[in-house]
């Protein structure tokens, strides 16, 4: 999508004329962009699939006796190809991109609001489907990223039959995790800081259900990626306090979303590809056994 058709969409629907509009860099699945008028920002999302914000706004309307903040859905609707979403604007920018300058004290505030905020959306009342195991779930992930590795071959396959090995270790604990609702794609993107503190969360296309541990361990595997300190991991964790079980749990997830990180390596979504060469393949191996040497202590305790 371009942006003559993205501002076509925003200002008929609108009726309100576009000043400047800016692609955003994120999101592999939606083209999303920022759009300014004289007085306003709004945020348009665009996609090909098929009532492809259904869930968006079923989600965002659910959120919103939860007293967190969160876009307004303003409107939606159908344009040649695409399915689009207008959104309220809400100023920050990703917590991945300004972790560099967060002093510890700012980490450690956001670590408690965050934590929070998942309190308060653990009590939404949701009914997973009659099937719905936490161990299926796990499957499902380790699964796709054997899958996909196996189809690239940047990196070697024994690390999913190693994982699935360790996932024996912890099987009574996942087979007792019940589908409890959480936010499970905020990691190093999502939520939104200015000014050092929490401002909002955004691109909640889904729900997840499950141990809410996942969403740290991704944070924890995205932050060793970018190569920046995980003191926003231990603040979390605090908040947390995770017992014995659910913190070796914890570095079992670590080492799901490892794989599931080196899986997506030279994948295609929309027209973005993720990237993959010599030192990606590197950092990430070298993630992986400073994971595994976590996990090792766990046993060792």
């Amino acid at each position: 999508m371009n942006d003559k058709d993205a501002i076509k969409i925003f200002e008929n629907s609108t009726k309100k004329s576009v000043v400047q509009i800016e692609r955003c860099s994120v999101g592999i699945a939606n083209y999303v962009f920022i759009v300014s008028t004289a007085s306003e920002k709004y945020i348009l999302r665009c996609s090909k699939d098929e009532d492809a914000y259904k869930d968006t706004v079923y989600w965002l309307k659910k959120l919103s006796v939860c007293d967190i903040s969160i876009p307004i859905v303003l409107s939606e609707g159908k344009y040649k190809d695409y399915s689009y979403l207008i959104l309220s604007y809400i100023r920050g920018d990703d917590i991945g991109n300004v972790y560099y300058k967060l002093k510890d004290s700012e980490k450690k505030q956001i670590a408690k609001e965050v934590v929070e905020i998942q309190q308060k959306i653990s009590r939404i009342d949701i009914q997973a489907d009659a099937e719905w195991t936490w161990s299926c779930v796990v499957d499902e992930m380790l699964n796709r990223a054997e899958e996909r590795i196996e189809s690239k071959h940047y990196f070697d396959i024994n690390k999913i039959y190693t994982i699935k090995k360790l996932q024996q270790e912890i099987q009574g604990y996942l087979d007792k995790v019940p589908p409890t609702p959480y936010l499970d794609d905020i990691s190093t993107k999502n939520l939104l800081i200015y000014e050092g503190k929490l401002s909002g969360i955004i691109d909640i296309d889904w729900m997840g259900l499950g141990d809410m541990l996942t969403f740290v361990a991704m944070t924890k595997v995205a932050l060793l990626n970018m190569d920046l300190d995980t003191k926003y991991i231990d603040y979390l964790l605090e908040e947390i306090h995770p017992s014995t079980i659910e913190y070796k749990a914890f570095v079992f997830y670590c080492l799901m979303f490892c794989v599931d990180f080196m899986g997506e390596r030279g994948m295609q979504f929309l027209d973005k590809t993720i990237p993959v060469n010599e030192s990606i393949i590197k950092r990430l191996n070298d993630i992986f056994d400073i994971l595994m040497e976590e996990w090792n202590k766990c046993g060792e305790q």
